[in-house]
This record gives C-alpha cells, structure tokens and sequence, in this order.
C-alpha cells in the first residue's frame, strides 16, 4: 500500500513517507511520540554498540603499539596528535552541516568516517617492521578528521531527536549502555589476546570491533529529525571577546591545567604498567573494568556532590583524588595494588570533567544565544590544545631516558598544582591586576 504523507500545517503530500515528526499517513498514523521513542531506542542502541567496540581502542591500542616496539614518544603521540586535528575539523562543521537538509543525513559520511579508527591499526601488521607505530599514530590522526565534524552535528542530532525533557535521561541511559558495553568487551577483547598469537590476535580484534562499530552507525541512521537547514546567525553579536569575561578566563584556565595535568602521564601509564610491572593483555582489561566501574558509579553521586561542595571545589578535589591514583600506581610492587589506583583516578577523572562542564555552564549561563557560539568553540579549543599539551610532557620525559617511576612523580606533581590552582583560582586572579600594573609601570621607566 502507498501511503499519503502530508506535513503537520500544510496540505500537500510530501511525496514518499518521510517518517518525520508531525507527518500524517493515509490508512496510518504514526504519531511524533512515537517517533521520539525510537529515536531515543535507536540513539541508546548506538551507543552501546559504539562502546563494545570502544574497548579496542581505549583500552589495547597503546598496548598494540607497545608491543610493536613503540617508543614512549610515538606513544605520546598516539595520545595527542588526534586533538590538534580535532582542533582543525570542528572549525569546519558548521559549514559541512549546511550541505544537507537534516542532521541525519549530514553526519553519515562523517560518522563512518570516524569508525574507521577501529579499521586502520588491524592494517598495522602490512606495513614494514619500523613503519608500524607510524601507521599507528597516522591512523588516529586521519579518523580524528571525521570524529570532529561527527560530535558536533551529533549534539544537534540529540536535540532535535527526542524533546529537551527527555535529554537527560537519555545521556544517562547512553552513559550506563556506554560503559555496560565497554567492560564486556574489555574482558572479552583482554582474555582474546592473550589466548591468540600475535599479531592475529589483534587484527581480529580491532576487525571486530570495526563491524560492530557499523551496527551502531545503522542504528544512528534510523533516527528521524525534520529537516531543519542551517541559516546564518540573524542575532546581534557582542563585538567583546569571550576572554574579556573574567569569569570565562577562570573557566578557561580551570579546563587547560586539569587536562595537561590529567593527560601529562596518560599515555605512560601503560607503558609502565607493561614494562615496569608486567601487565598482560588480560590484567589491562581488569584495570580498565576498575576505572569503569569507579567511573560509572561516582556519576551516580555527583549531582549530590555539587549541591553540597559545588563544581569548582568538586573539580579540585577531584584533581587531588587523581594524584593519589598516579601516586599508587607510580609505587606499586604489584599489579593488583594498581587496580586501586586505577579505580580512584577513574571516578575521580569523571568527577572532575562533569564538574568542568557544569562550571562552563554556570558561567555561560548569561551569555546571548548569538554569541554562545564563540563561548564553546574557544572552550573546546583550548581544551584540545591542552590534551595535546599534556601527553608530550610525560612521553617525552619517558623518551629522555627518564624513569618511568620518576615520570609517574612528576604526574603526581602536575595534578597536585592543578588542585591547588583550581581550589585556590580566586586567590590567583585577584594577583593579576598587580602583576598588570607592575608590567605597565615598567613599561613607563
């Protein structure tokens, strides 16, 4: 049967049946409440999807590479090269957004794309002995491209699948799916590497994790939006820059040094836990079931947090928790002390980035809607310099020939300053006005 399809307020067919919201069938009526209630199945089903294969990358790709002999810089670059490419390609989605008619459409090419990272390390194997971390690094710098014009357009796609009451409890039931999926496929992915030879044992892997990651860009284009074509930003700009906002500056400050000093031993930590202790393929998935865990459990109790201590001192304490973590891993005799370690910093690192996202809130909250554009991209921005600033400090370090203990340390030390700084960020600022008019007295002699 063919159906007749007419659009909510008009009274013209609109051709073949659309399935968008408001649409009216002849002989079937399929409401809007409908429709969101399979967009919000369809957007929890991909994330799941997406965190079985999530697995591969996160929790085995510096252990790939450094089985392949990688050196702690290359692992450093793994970690961050992506975030300068991310840097370039979420400048570029507005524009690719406009090319298409709705959101769905605009972000397949995109979103394929990106799941490509999961595709290119099992083509490591192919290329010669001392161009594999190479190809490593490569491969995470080209999926990057993508994944920067996929998250963006993604946000919009939220909002226009499912109404704005229902957005919170769908982050959070894409949040449980997420890390439910994740720990599954990191034990599944850790006892499967250990059981195959190598390099088999990862060119399997990583091809399936890349067919499940498929599965889930099915379910992400099922989602039905209306069509909804960007236009040009009619409202009236500020023409003040966002960092004349004091308040901003402090958010800004606060997001860079929690991310160099997280990220300043993010991709030794493995590499220590590999060479220095011993790590199997096997232990690395329990560690990452720990930082899982941990993390998926503080989210259920930072809302409480805040209402008592509020963001910012959740942020700084948070940073505290993850000097401790770095602390106990760094001295750790054994594997399984680590699994401690690796359970605070993963609650802690959640805690700290829910905090980071609420204070960026709080402080925007009464921007103009024609300049909020320019508020979150110089955020993201800056928070993509400070992830890329961050792994090179402990990789290189590592790569000097400093030992991976005292680059442990010297983690500790960053995150114990970037708490310091946070808690004590109103003491910081109210130094800076002398500091200016000291420079501009100098400047007069």
């Amino acid at each position: 049967m063919q159906y007749k399809c007419i659009p909510a307020g008009g009274s013209q067919p609109c051709g073949p049946c659309c399935l968008y919201r408001g649409c009216a069938y002849e002989g079937y009526m399929q409401t809007s409440q409908q429709i969101e209630r399979r967009n919000f199945h369809h957007l929890v089903l991909e994330v799941t999807w997406f965190g079985l294969s999530l697995a591969a990358t996160s929790r085995f790709l510096s252990v790939f590479a450094i089985r392949l002999g990688a050196t702690p810089a290359e692992l450093g670059w793994i970690t961050s090269l992506p975030y300068i490419v991310l840097l370039g390609s979420t400048a570029l989605s507005t524009r690719w957004r406009s090319r298409f008619p709705d959101s769905v459409k605009a972000i397949f090419w995109p979103s394929l794309g990106f799941r490509f990272v999961f595709l290119f390390p099992a083509l490591t194997p192919l290329f010669p002995t001392h161009l594999q971390p190479a190809w490593l690094i490569a491969s995470a710098a080209l999926a990057a491209l993508p994944q920067g014009i996929s998250s963006t357009i993604f946000v919009s796609i939220m909002r226009e699948a499912v109404p704005e009451e229902r957005l919170t409890p769908l982050v959070s039931l894409r949040t449980i799916g997420m890390n439910i999926a994740l720990g599954i496929a990191a034990l599944a992915f850790g006892f499967w590497l250990e059981l195959a030879p190598f390099p088999l044992n990862y060119q399997i892997m990583f091809l399936a994790a890349f067919a499940v990651a498929l599965l889930g860009q099915i379910q992400l284009m099922r989602v039905r939006v209306k069509p909804a074509p960007v236009i040009r930003q009619t409202g009236q700009q500020s023409t003040a820059s966002p960092l004349q906002s004091t308040v901003f500056q402090k958010t800004l400050f606060i997001g860079m040094i929690i991310h160099i000093g997280f990220f300043a031993i993010l991709p030794v930590t493995p590499l220590h836990l590999v060479n220095s202790l011993g790590a199997t393929e096997g232990f690395m998935a329990l560690f990452g079931i720990a930082e899982i865990g941990s993390a998926a459990l503080i989210s259920l109790f930072t809302a409480r947090i805040v209402a008592k201590i509020g963001n910012r001192k959740m942020v700084g304490l948070s940073m505290l928790v993850t000097a401790l973590a770095a602390l106990i891993m760094a001295t750790a005799q054994s594997l399984p002390l680590t699994l401690l370690g690796g359970a605070l910093s993963g609650a802690a690192w959640t805690a700290a980035t829910i905090g980071l996202f609420g204070i960026f809130v709080e402080t925007t909250h009464d921007v103009p809607a024609a300049d909020m554009t320019r508020y979150t991209t110089l955020y993201h921005q800056l928070i993509f310099v400070a992830a890329f600033i961050g792994p090179m400090i402990g990789s290189n370090l590592a790569n000097g020939g400093v030992n991976l203990v005292l680059v442990m340390a010297c983690g500790v030390v960053l995150r114990l300053l970037a708490s310091g700084a946070v808690l004590s960020i109103d003491q910081i600022w109210g130094w800076i006005p002398p500091i200016q008019r000291a420079r501009k007295a100098y400047r007069r002699l």
